[in-house]
């Protein structure tokens, strides 16, 4: 799909940079530019499809559709709902309170809340763009079972009475849902392009600038050997060292990318990327405002643990998607 543009980078960096494309350098530069590229095409075009579809989905909507469901239909619908009504850690609080309010279960609220940052459509452009249209769509589909299975989990445990009091007494009305034409919509599917854009661009760099350095100058046998498919305790440190971190998919991926050419366990790398998007500290500190600690733990443990098993799957069935 791309053959035009790597030749194209190829020649730049040969015959511009005059550097030659079998040195470490020359290798670097021509992922940077590369991946660059094509996952810019790959999330304006996927941001404007999915913004499209999102803008029959505004939260208002979202909200109504789950207070129709209950159960494991809810947790289904949520983790569906969270693909194209993709939230970032500083919406949680206001979204997790609008879902209490109107009365929709815990779980299924969890669903929500770990699908959303996961699985969205610049992600999944980026994927696409990265590793293959195999990979983003099992992504998606586990990143929804994800969403589905901590959603159930944490909705069997019954803990209503870790959230705080203040939540159950706030009362946010109703809001009136603006109807669009399909002008209307492609205004909104272009703008969501220019604003997603202008937000994560320097993520996008950073990480594929990470990238580029790990794919010319990172060691591949000593990753192969500690991170490769083959270790045992590789997903599990992998998540662990995700957790604390603070970034987006958008960062992620090329990091991921990069590493999965040297040798790191596809699993492995997904599972780092899926930890720094769905548990990341910065969004534990905003749901602390409604939330109190043992429930942090629980939503924590859960969807940690469940990334892991997803990482130890992706390992074994990595080779039937390449």
């Amino acid at each position: 799909m791309f053959a035009w543009l790597d030749l194209l980078i190829q020649l730049l960096v040969e015959k511009v940079f005059k550097i030659s494309m079998s040195t470490r350098l020359g290798s670097s530069i021509h992922f940077f530019f590369y991946d660059t590229i094509k996952i810019v095409i790959l999330l304006a075009l996927m941001i404007f499809a999915i913004s499209y579809i999102r803008s029959y989905f505004p939260p208002e909507r979202t909200k109504k559709i789950l207070e129709k469901f209950g159960d494991i239909t809810g947790n289904i619908m949520a983790s569906l709902l969270g693909i194209v009504t993709p939230f970032c850690s500083c919406s949680s609080v206001p979204i997790f309170i609008g879902f209490v309010e109107a009365g929709i279960p815990l779980g299924v609220t969890f669903s929500f809340l770990i699908t959303s940052p996961i699985v969205n459509e610049a992600a999944f452009a980026i994927l696409l763009a990265s590793f293959g249209w195999k990979i983003a769509l099992v992504y998606v589909i586990t990143g929804v079972i994800v969403g589905v299975i901590g959603g159930i989990l944490i909705g069997s445990l019954h803990l209503e009475k870790e959230v705080e009091e203040y939540v159950y007494q706030i009362q946010t009305g109703e809001v009136e849902i603006e109807k669009m034409t399909a002008k209307d919509r492609a205004k909104f599917a272009w703008d969501n392009v220019k604003d997603i854009v202008k937000r994560i661009w320097i993520y996008l760099l950073i990480g594929i600038g990470i990238g580029a350095i790990i794919h010319g100058w990172a060691p591949a046998p000593v990753l192969a050997k500690y991170a490769g498919p083959n270790n045992p305790f590789a997903v599990f440190v992998a998540v662990v060292l995700g957790i604390p971190l603070y970034s987006n998919a958008l960062g992620t991926i090329p990091i991921a990318e990069a590493l999965i050419n040297k040798g790191v366990g596809m699993g492995t790398a997904l599972a780092f990327m899926m930890a720094v998007t769905a548990l990341s500290a910065p969004e534990m500190v905003l749901l602390r405002k409604v939330i109190k600690p043992k429930l942090i733990a629980a939503f924590v443990t859960i969807t940690g643990t469940a990334i892991i098993l997803v990482g130890y799957l992706f390992n074994a069935i990595a080779h039937f998607l390449v």
